[in-house]
C-alpha cells in the first residue's frame, strides 16, 4: 500500500503512529527484522516528526550531531556514508537525515502521510486494534505502537482575546513551512524556553523591534556550536561504536562521564576552574562535573551562581542581567536550553524585555499585547510556550483499552504505566518513549532505540512462543510507579515548576513525568524484565493466561 492509498479496513500485524526517529525506526525492525506487516500513520506530509514540525528560525538540537542519531543498530554504512556539518545540527539538516534513512531503507511506501489517528480500540474477544483515522479509513492489528514523540501538542495559552489580533501569529511547533519574513516588523516573542532561546536572537536581527515576553528565566548554558571538521568526522566515525556503547550505559544518554566528587568537595577556586573548562566546552558538559548537583541544594547552588555570573558578565544593563538571572529553582530543574548569543541579544537597542511575572499578560488585543503596565502595539506575536508534554499527544489519539476504558479517564491523576512502555487494561499496546521512562530526561535517539529494539525483541518472543496477547499487571504498575516516584522524590526536580512535572499546562495532574533513574540504570531493568520472560507482563496463549 502506497502513502497515497486510502484503504478502509485494512489489516496489518502493527499500527505506528507517527514517524519521527521512533517511527522510522520501529517501522524498519516489525517490518525488515520481523517479517511483519506494518502501517505507520503520520500527520505531517513527510518523515520527520518534531523536526517536521519545529521550523522557526533558529531550531536546533542540543544534543551533538554525531550521536543524535542513529547508531550501528541500524546500519553501520549508514554511520560512513553521513557526515554532519556542524556539531549541533541545525533543523533543516536532521529534517534531511531523516528524509534520507526513509529513502535509503525504503520505508515510505508502508507510511500514510497527511493522515491523523483520531481513534484506538481494543476488541478484547478478537484480540485487535481497531484504529481509525481522520480521512474516515479504518485499519485493525494485533499491535499498536504510538512513536508520537513527547513534544508534539502545542501549548496555545488562552489568553482572552487571542483570535482578536489583527497581525499574524504564529507557534513555534507548527512553523509556517514557507518561513516568515520579520523585516521592519514590530515582534512580540512570549516564552523563553528552549525555543525561545534560539529564536530571540534571529528575529532580533531581521526585526524592527523586539518585544520579549517572559515570566520565568532559564539557566541557559553555552552551546559552543561549530563547523564540523574533516579531521572532527574521521575521528568520531573511527570511534563509533564506543561512541555508542558509553551512550547506552550513562545517566543521561550522553557519551560524558559524570565526575567521582561533590561540589563541595573541592575548595571555591578549583570548582570554578572546574566550571569554567566544562563552560568553554558547550553543550551539558556543566551537568557532569559534580555528581551532586541534582541532589544536593548547596551543591546546586555552585552550578546556579556560577551561571548567574556569566549572564551578568554578557549582559550590559545589570537591571537586565538581574531579570534574566533565575533565583526561584535550582539549576537543571527545568530544561536548561544552549544558547548562541541569546543573552548578548538584550544588549541591542531594539529588544525590550517584558517581566512577565511582575506583570502578567492580560490580553491580546488586535493590536498587540496587553499587560498591567499597559498596551505593547506589534505586527507580529510568536508564541514560544512550549507543548502538552508527554501525555497530550497520546491523549488525542482517543485510545480505549479494555472494556471501553479510555487511557484519559486511567491516567486522570497521572500516568500509569509499567517501564512507561505498557499500561494494564490495554494488551498489545507499547509506546515509545512514554512517561515514566527516561525520554525527555535523555539524549532521545537513545532511548527511543532503546526502546524499539525491547519492543522488537519483545514481539519476536511472542511469535516464537505463540502468545496472542502481552499486557502489564496491576502489580508490575504499581511496583514501578512506586520505584518511579521514589527516585524522583530524592532528587531536586520536583522543586520547579517545569513541564516536566506538567505545571505548564492548567489543571494537569503534577508529577515527575520523565523516568530519571538514568538512562543505563533503566536499559538494565528493562534487559532483566525480557531475561525473565517479561516478568510483570501477563501472557496470554490461545486463551491461556500466564505470567506475573
Amino acid at each position: 500500500m502506497t502513502s497515497t492509498d486510502r484503504t478502509a479496513d485494512q489489516t496489518v500485524d502493527a499500527v505506528v503512529v507517527g514517524a519521527g526517529f521512533s517511527g522510522l525506526y520501529m517501522l524498519h525492525r516489525l517490518r525488515d527484522g520481523l517479517g511483519l506487516s506494518t502501517q505507520v500513520f503520520e500527520a505531517g506530509d513527510d518523515v520527520g516528526g518534531t523536526w517536521y514540525w519545529n521550523r522557526y528560525p533558529g531550531a536546533r538540537c542540543d544534543s551533538e550531531s554525531y550521536f543524535y542519531s542513529f547508531s550501528d543498530r541500524l546500519s553501520t554504512d549508514l554511520l560512513e556514508e553521513w557526515t554532519w556539518s556542524e556539531r549541533f545540527a541545525g533543523q533543516p539538516e536532521i529534517l534531511r537525515y531523516l528524509q534520507h534513512v526513509a529513502d535509503r531503507f525504503d520505508l515510505r511506501r508502508d507510511i500514510r502521510f497527511g493522515t491523523r489517528v483520531v481513534g484506538a480500540a481494543w476488541d478484547d474477544d478478537a484480540g485487535r486494534w481497531t484504529v481509525e483515522t481522520d480521512d474516515g479509513g479504518r485499519v485493525t492489528a494485533r499491535f499498536l505502537i504510538t512513536a508520537v514523540g513527547c513534544l508534539s501538542t502545542t501549548n496555545l495559552p488562552d489568553f482572552p482575546g487571542r483570535d482578536s489580533f489583527r497581525g499574524d501569529s504564529h507557534h513555534t511547533g507548527t512553523w509556517p513551512h514557507e518561513g516568515v519574513d520579520f523585516t521592519g516588523k514590530r515582534v512580540a516573542v512570549i516564552g523563553t524556553g528552549a525555543t525561545g532561546v534560539q529564536l530571540i536572537p534571529e528575529v532580533a536581527q531581521q526585526a524592527a523591534h523586539v518585544t520579549v515576553f517572559q515570566r520565568t528565566p532559564n539557566y541557559d548554558i553555552a552551546g559552543g556550536n561549530h563547523a564540523v571538521t574533516p579531521e572532527f568526522d574521521r575521528r568520531i566515525k573511527d570511534d563509533y561504536r564506543a561512541i555508542w556503547a558509553r551512550t547506552r550505559e550513562t545517566a543521561f544518554g550522553f557519551p560524558y562521564d559524570v565526575a567521582d566528587r561533590t561540589a563541595l568537595s573541592v575548595p571555591d577556586d578549583e570548582r570554578r576552574e572546574i566550571f569554567e573548562a566544562a563552560w568553554a566546552q558547550g553543550g551539558f558538559r556543566l551537568g557532569t562535573t559534580f555528581n551532586d548537583l541534582l541532589l544536593d541544594e548547596d551543591a546546586n547552588e555552585t552550578a546556579a551562581e556560577f551561571l548567574r555570573g556569566k549572564i551578568r558578565e554578557r549582559v550590559d544593563d545589570p537591571g537586565i542581567a538581574e531579570m534574566l538571572a533565575p533565583s526561584d529553582h535550582p539549576f537543571f530543574t527545568k530544561r536548561p536550553p544552549l544558547e548562541n548569543g541569546y543573552y548578548e541579544t538584550f544588549n541591542r537597542e531594539n529588544v525590550t524585555l517584558i517581566d512577565a511575572r511582575r506583570t502578567p499578560i492580560e490580553a491580546i488585543t488586535p493590536a498587540g499585547v496587553r499587560t498591567a503596565d499597559g498596551e505593547y502595539e506589534v505586527d507580529s506575536i510568536v508564541y514560544a510556550t512550549g507543548f502538552d508534554a508527554m501525555t497530550g499527544t497520546l491523549f488525542r489519539l482517543g485510545i480505549t483499552g479494555r472494556d471501553g476504558v479510555a487511557l484519559t479517564e486511567k491516567w486522570a491523576e497521572g500516568p500509569r504505566s509499567y517501564l512507561g512502555i505498557a499500561t494494564h487494561d490495554f494488551p498489545n499496546l507499547f509506546m515509545l518513549t512514554g512517561p515514566q521512562s527516561p525520554s525527555v530526561m535523555s539524549n532521545m535517539v537513545v532511548s527511543i532505540e532503546q526502546h524499539v529494539d525491547w519492543v522488537a525483541d519483545c514481539l519476536r518472543h511472542l511469535g516464537e512462543q505463540g502468545v496472542e496477547r502481552i499486557e502489564a499487571t496491576v502489580e508490575a504498575e504499581d511496583a514501578w510507579i512506586a520505584h518511579h516516584d521514589e527516585v524522583s522524590a530524592a532528587t531536586l526536580l520536583p522543586r520547579a515548576n517545569s513541564w516536566w512535572v506538567g505545571a505548564n499546562i492548567p489543571g494537569k495532574p503534577r508529577s515527575l513525568y520523565p523516568y530519571v533513574g538514568g538512562v543505563g540504570t533503566y536499559r538494565g531493568i528493562c534487559d532483566d524484565v525480557a531475561a525473565k520472560g517479561y516478568e510483570g507482563f501477563a501472557l496470554t496463549r490461545s486463551g491461556v493466561r500466564s505470567g506475573v
